[in-house]
């Protein structure tokens, strides 16, 4: 992070109180650092989801070009949980 800009967001009242609770308990060092934590598994999220969808659009084209009956949904369905399986106990 080479420069650090303030944003204003607006919380409901749970949140608010979860987020000092957090700070207060010690578990982060300040609301900033809750929040950046929250964005970082949000990108992590959002690139998963479109990781999957570009997955699902490649098995769909192959599905469409293969002339051999193709692959049960099952699985499809089981090697695309095993890899985001993988993929999720990659980052932890």
């Amino acid at each position: 992070m080479s420069a650090i800009r303030k944003v204003s967001i607006a919380l409901p009242p749970e949140m608010v109180e979860q987020l000092r609770e957090v700070v207060d308990r010690g578990e982060y060092a300040s609301s900033s650092e809750v929040i950046r934590e929250a964005l970082r598994d949000w990108q992590l999220k959002r690139t998963l989801q479109r990781q999957g969808i570009r997955d699902l659009r490649r098995l769909w084209a192959e599905a469409m070009e293969d002339e051999t009956g193709g692959r049960s949904a099952d699985t499809v369905l089981n090697r695309l949980e095993r890899k985001y399986q993988r993929l999720a106990n990659s980052d932890r």
